[in-house]
């Protein structure tokens, strides 16, 4: 029997696994259809070069880092010698259970993605060399050290210490609010502030395909099912409930952000879909094992509102944060967060009770803790990180590139074929633009007839 359970576990991490990695794919579309047509593939690239580089880090010490013994016992980061090289990795479980391989493949995505998110704030401005070599950085200095402090839990029988967050503070985060999107969130605004504004900025450039964000947004709803569900670890009723929460909190992002924009510009926007429904999943991410599908429905609410009217603060406070990764993933990633110890249900996996369901302050304030911890330690760590390699070898564009497009002046390719669009191109005159125009509708009059 517990066998077949564990061959049914390790089925359903193989396929939240396929889920997780498509969201690079839809990452880079979501982002890249949000960007000017020149710098498109640039922004596919960052997506891209950050999974690359963390994979890399993951294999040979970052699962150590992030799920090995922790160094003195003091749960602040794994033993970076303990797995390295990911040897370990390949030995079956001596008793019936997941094997090891599947669970470092699946936190090895959570760990790119992370990193990846970070790149919508830069877009349009940032060296791509630079940010492969920061994306390296940050991913030893900052993810794998916040990782080991909210994924890494002790062992039963005590042969392993894992991080403060998860079992001194007893904070929850089910999937990622804190290490994933407060962690990228505030990333990208330190980097932002090093960086500086586009020249374009306030101005910013419309999106270039909506349908290319509205697909990438799809593709990430999709696969959100297996960055939450998969969080279970384990094909039984936790993860049914997270599925079920999951959706139901992007359900109502969608329409709060909808309401709100309405409210607020007068239209509904497809954009705005796409952003409440990624401002939900962001929100409930840390949620979805602690919140009954009513209180899933507060969350996404709330997160949809919330962060419609986060996305603005750019423009008020002066930072360019080019793809909203401060609005969303850091407004969403700390209200989710917090709403634990306001909406935890003691029914729900977690089985820990908020202040709405009796629990007192105990869960708030511990929620809170969290994320302020990852909030404060990100920040400093990542502007740190990013003056240094300014002061080295400088992390911006020259001005011209900028202008010129990242995708062209970087890569020396374009998204599209551009001929007809250049400012070469002959522009016809209003004249002939009416003569063609009569032309074509004479052409259809005589098919018809």
């Amino acid at each position: 029997m517990e066998q077949a359970v564990a061959a049914a576990d390790t089925a359903w991490m193989l396929a939240a696994f396929a889920a997780v990695s498509i969201m690079v794919a839809g990452l880079a579309l979501f982002y890249g259809g949000m960007v000017s047509v020149k710098n498109t593939l640039n922004m596919a690239m960052m997506v891209f070069g950050a999974l690359a580089v963390v994979g890399v880090l993951w294999i040979v010490v970052g699962y150590s880092a992030s799920f090995g013994d922790s160094v003195g016992g003091l749960g602040l980061l794994g033993d970076p010698m303990e797995y390295f090289g990911s040897s370990k990795l390949l030995d079956a479980p001596t008793t019936p259970g997941l094997p090891p391989a599947i669970f470092s493949a699946f936190q090895l995505l959570f760990a790119a993605l992370t990193v990846a998110l970070i790149a919508g704030a830069v877009a349009d401005r940032m060296k791509f060399g630079s940010w492969m070599i920061f994306a390296g950085i940050w991913a030893l200095l900052v993810y794998f050290p916040v990782a080991h402090w909210v994924f890494a839990f002790d062992a039963k029988d005590g042969s392993v210490h894992g991080g403060w967050i998860a079992n001194k503070l007893k904070a929850i985060d089910f999937a990622g609010g804190t290490a994933v999107h407060i962690n990228a969130g505030v990333a990208g605004l330190a980097l932002a502030l090093v960086l500086g504004k586009r020249h374009v900025f306030p101005n910013s450039p419309r999106p270039h395909s909506l349908p290319l964000t509205m697909l990438g947004a799809g593709i990430l709803f999709f696969g959100w099912f297996g960055f939450n569900g998969g969080s279970a670890l384990s094909s039984g009723n936790s993860a049914s409930v997270v599925v079920l929460n999951t959706l139901a909190a992007s359900c109502a992002g969608i329409l709060a952000w909808l309401a709100v924009e309405k409210l607020k510009e007068g239209h509904a926007t497809t954009l705005g879909g796409a952003s409440g429904l990624i401002a939900a999943l962001v929100g409930i991410t840390p949620a979805c094992g602690a919140v009954s599908p009513l209180g899933a429905l507060v969350v996404g609410a709330a997160c949809g509102a919330v962060c419609c009217f986060a996305v603005s603060l750019k423009y008020r406070f002066g930072f360019d944060d080019s793809l909203d990764v401060v609005g969303i993933h850091l407004a969403g990633g700390i209200l989710g967060t917090v709403l634990i110890g306001l909406l935890a249900d003691p029914s729900a996996p977690n089985a820990v009770a908020g202040l709405f369901y009796g629990g007192g302050f105990d869960q708030l304030w511990r929620q809170t803790a969290a994320a302020l911890a990852v909030l404060a330690y990100t920040f400093v760590v990542t502007f740190v990180i990013a003056k240094v390699m300014q002061m080295v070898g400088g992390i911006r564009v020259d001005e011209e590139s900028e202008a010129t497009g990242l995708d062209l002046s970087v890569h020396s390719e374009t998204a599209y074929v551009l001929e007809h669009f250049t400012a070469s191109s002959a522009r016809p005159e209003p004249a002939d633009a009416v003569a063609m125009a009569e032309a074509m509708i004479d052409e259809a009059a005589a098919t018809v007839e």
